[in-house]
């Protein structure tokens, strides 16, 4: 997960620094006000950090989510990201911001709803458009259906044997190289 969503404020050294109390847990505060604040229009996540932009080999693509518990007990989120690689970033990013959804619905015992979406610089890349060209060819097939199957009380509980996939049904892939 985001440095600045665990260490928000907190001086980022290297990857092998404990940062273990260090600056602002936002997923932790998130999680809390969900269960404590359900209606509060604070439910955000950011990781656009203005004074430490120029020490970040890339900015962050996603930069804000905001959630929100709906009368029903749905939590959606809304992302919004700035710069949208179509053909690698945006799919993975859909799969992890719904993912991320399901987990913080689970441990606030709310019904995962809606993911909302908002991109700002949408783009192709030209050696992704031959790929993506292939991909559109393609039938839709259904979407599957993620089954969390553990209680799990807190997010940093969660293994990967606690989620279980069904209807997945993918076609094989189409290599896209990153771009820089």
């Amino acid at each position: 997960m985001s440095f600045q969503w665990r260490h928000c404020g907190a001086k980022y050294i290297d990857c092998k620094t404990d940062y273990t109390g260090q600056g602002v847990d936002q997923l932790a505060q998130l999680i809390h006000m969900i269960k404590t604040d359900p209606n509060s229009r604070r439910l955000v996540l950011c990781a656009w950090n203005v004074s430490q932009l120029s020490e970040m080999a890339l900015p962050p693509c996603h930069v804000l989510c905001q959630f929100n518990v709906s009368s029903s007990k749905e939590l959606s989120c809304l992302m919004y990201q700035r710069s949208c690689d179509l053909g690698l970033g945006v799919p993975f990013n859909i799969a992890s911001y719904s993912l991320l959804t399901y987990m913080i619905a689970h441990v606030c015992n709310l019904t995962p709803g809606d993911f909302i979406y908002s991109m700002g610089d949408a783009h192709v890349y030209l050696n992704h458009v031959g790929p993506l060209n292939e991909q559109i060819e393609r039938e839709p097939v259904p979407f599957p259906t993620l089954q969390i199957i553990n209680k799990r009380n807190s997010i940093e509980e969660f293994t990967i044997d606690d989620f279980k996939l069904e209807n997945y049904s993918p076609y094989g892939p189409i290599k896209m190289k990153m771009a820089v």
